[in-house]
């Protein structure tokens, strides 16, 4: 362990990260460099600085990367109407890359040869972060104190926390219900009730939805501007990504839209119960498939729509840092070209109601495509031939005898 002089740590202040700082101190005896990131998760990190400090450590990045996050990842993935086991929005997922390149970045800037996580060695997330820091920098270390130590249960971590004079908030409980994750896309809740799949789920463990109940009783429209397949307005007002996303939660959550409970197959191989708020994202699914639906020829949409399992599945298990997801998403991102144009929607107790699309790249013709007269845009006549070459080799099967049944 002597070998590691420097290590950069992903810290948030909490228990965990508290715990793990003054452990690598201690273990490794080495310097630690701590890195906070700010992804929208609604809580102060300016706090970690002084827990930082009264450790001892003397570089500590706080950083804001609010805008990185749905700008370069965030809206990405929602360009390829990416869900995974048809229905999760990979909200956890898709941070951890971004977390990875910072800790790597960080790593270079001050010449560490380590960096480590909290991420348990159960979970998907220990996962994401490696695979990420492997690909962005193949020699580095990682230490992974969960995979290491033998404080395996809350009870021991605070018995270390307050062995060592490690500051810890406490708020009232000395056992939180739920395990959470939380970034401007979503929050996670697993653990407590959760880890019983016939238990329902809490009402008060929600934070950013309202329940069906007391969800607004006044339905509300929105407009959403899209250019080459990213969200530029809501309403008409100009919006940066991450003001796009913040202010479709706010709407979305007064709406109690965006609630999952779902049980997911994770990478390392067992089943997890996890339960998701995910309101502006789901706003944002249902509205870019109205987009893509009159400005993408039929063949691109569905060739999209037949990689995106695949490309939900390599965010979900780690490998954002691949070439095999660079290239998906070269071929996403030049289908989205002529992506562009308006969607109207109708939000009222947890439905998104699509109400019109427009756009001045529409493949729709309504000339073609009308009931009524269309002056000779369609020879109906043409049909008969189509049909009969489609129906050629089920035609031939069938005088062979071929059964199907």
């Amino acid at each position: 362990m002597s070998d590691v002089k420097k290590v950069v740590l992903a810290y948030s202040g909490g228990l965990d990260t508290s715990v793990i700082l003054k452990w690598l101190q201690d273990t490794y005896n080495c310097e630690v460099v701590t890195f906070t990131a700010d992804l929208g998760q609604g809580e102060e990190v300016e706090p970690a600085r002084a827990k930082a400090q009264a450790l001892g450590v003397k570089e500590i990045y706080i950083d804001d990367l609010r805008e990185e996050f749905v700008r370069d990842f965030v809206f990405p993935m929602f360009r390829a109407n990416t869900i995974y086991e048809g229905e999760y929005l990979l909200g956890t997922s898709i941070a951890r890359p971004l977390i990875a390149k910072r800790l790597i970045e960080i790593a270079n800037e001050t010449g560490a040869d380590a960096i480590s996580h909290g991420a348990t060695g159960k979970g998907n997330d220990q996962v994401r972060f490696e695979l990420g820091a492997y690909a962005l920098k193949p020699g580095v270390k990682v230490i992974a104190p969960w995979r290491e130590w033998d404080l395996l249960s809350r009870e021991k971590l605070m018995d270390y926390a307050a062995k060592h004079n490690i500051e810890i908030e406490r708020h009232g409980n000395k056992k939180s219900p739920y395990s959470m994750d939380a970034n401007l896309l979503h929050i996670s809740y697993e653990g407590g009730v959760l880890e019983d799949t016939w238990a329902e789920h809490e009402e008060d463990m929600w934070r950013w939805t309202k329940s069906l109940e007391e969800a607004s009783n006044t339905p509300q429209y929105i407009e959403l501007t899209y250019r080459k397949g990213d969200i530029t307005a809501i309403d008409g007002v100009d919006m940066s990504p991450a003001t796009v996303l913040a202010e479709l939660n706010r709407i979305g959550g007064e709406h109690g839209i965006g609630r999952i409970d779902i049980v997911e197959n994770r990478y390392v191989g067992m089943k997890a119960r996890g339960c998701y708020e995910t309101p502006g994202g789901t706003i944002m699914l249902k509205a870019h498939r109205a987009i893509e639906s009159i400005t993408l020829d039929r063949e691109v949409a569905h060739l999209k729509d037949s990689l995106m399992p695949k490309y939900a599945e390599l965010i979900y298990n780690g490998y954002w840092w691949s070439p095999e997801r660079a290239m998906l998403q070269q071929m996403i991102d030049a289908s989205q070209e002529n992506v562009n144009g308006v969607v109207r929607l109708k939000l009222y107790k947890g439905n998104i109601v699509l109400i019109g699309r427009k756009s001045d790249d529409s493949l729709f013709d309504a000339a073609i495509a009308t009931f009524e007269d269309d002056a000779g845009a369609y020879d109906q006549a043409d049909a008969a031939g189509f049909i009969k070459l489609n129906a050629l080799r089920l035609r031939i099967a069938a005088t062979k005898g071929r059964k199907l049944l």
